[in-house]
């Protein structure tokens, strides 16, 4: 695509008012206060949203900010892992089909839509790792076939027809990685670093391993992109980070929260070629439940609060950047 450069050339127009139809690389000067202007990309934010009606750290969610889920995790309190499921609609939670096996993250990993979703992996009640797979239909939940390697602490994103599972925890990091096909699990290309606590982007065929730890007080920037056959190295993220999460697709998508080691409320938007600082969450928090589809529409709730570790129940929906007019520092 064309930039305003190539378009209008690089004169500089002056004008008492801001011009109209303004688009990003535009630059003028402000005759009125004697000012550089230009239009660029601002920075996205957080706005605040409902409370879940039972707080949970360490679930898990899937879906956007109008139609979600958060399921498992550990009780308001501490008092054991969860089994219970709610729904998201924009503005509420409602309580809906509990999971079969009760589980907390540490890890079970959550994908897909609120109509067809899963639940893959986690951590049992009895402290043991998952195999065990569940997938939502709209209104409950049926156990399918087993992931082949259990674990706590992994990374998950795709869909429910067509997921992947990669890195998690079982005596000690992992980089193993499976991929669902609708009717069975393969274990596919390993990460390059062995890790837990990521973030996920993508689909099967094109997917992103964000941060995490590659060791029991570590935290890593390491990003991987995952082409359908094989995990490369690419961009960094810009703070090192674990018990982070991650919604949208390889060219474009959010991170945010994250222990860097301490919770914190970090977002950092990709957009194809880049990862860029954002606007954080109001809480520092690590371990969400968060939105998986689509990175313009995610929303975090619940997490692992210093500030309320007996209830955190909040829940943040995330803005995408919208074009602004900014000043030239001319100095």
């Amino acid at each position: 695509m064309s930039d305003y450069k190539t378009i209008h050339g690089i004169s500089i127009r002056d004008y008492t008012t801001d011009p109209d139809n303004l688009i990003e690389g535009q630059v003028w000067f402000d005759k009125t206060n004697n000012v550089l202007q230009f239009q660029a990309e601002g920075a996205g934010a957080w706005s605040t949203g409902g409370n879940l009606n039972v707080g949970g750290r360490y679930g898990s969610g899937l879906g956007t900010q109008t139609a979600g889920l958060f399921f498992g995790g550990l009780r308001h309190g501490l008092s054991g892992d969860r089994a219970e499921t709610e729904a998201y609609n924009g503005t509420s939670w409602t309580e809906v089909a509990d999971l079969n096996t009760a589980r907390s993250t540490y890890g079970e990993g959550g994908v897909g839509i609120s109509t067809a979703g899963a639940c893959i992996a986690g951590k049992s009640p009895s402290d043991t790792n998952e195999a065990k797979v569940e997938n939502w239909n709209g209104s409950g939940w049926t156990e399918t076939t087993d992931i082949n390697t259990a674990r706590r602490q992994a990374a998950c994103t795709g869909s429910q027809p067509a997921s992947m599972i990669f890195g998690g925890f079982t005596s000690t990091q992992v980089n193993q990685t499976e991929v669902w096909n609708g009717s069975s699990w393969t274990e596919v290309n390993d990460l390059n670093t062995t890790r837990d606590n990521m973030a996920a982007l993508g689909t099967t065929s094109a997917a992103f391993s964000c941060g995490g730890s590659p060791g029991p007080t570590a935290v890593t920037a390491i990003v991987e992109s995952w082409n359908g056959t094989s995990w490369t190295e690419t961009t960094d993220i810009n703070i090192a980070r674990n018990g982070v999460g991650g919604s949208g697709s390889a060219t474009e998508g959010v991170i945010f929260a994250g222990r860097a080691p301490s919770k914190s409320g970090h977002t950092e938007r990709w957009n194809g070629s880049a990862w860029t600082e954002q606007n954080n969450l109001s809480r520092s928090i690590s371990y969400v439940g968060n939105g998986t589809v689509s990175g313009t529409s995610t929303f975090v709730a619940g997490g692992d609060s210093d500030a309320n570790p007996s209830a955190p129940a909040g829940t943040e929906e995330w803005n995408e950047p919208v074009l602004a007019t900014k000043t030239a520092d001319t100095d």
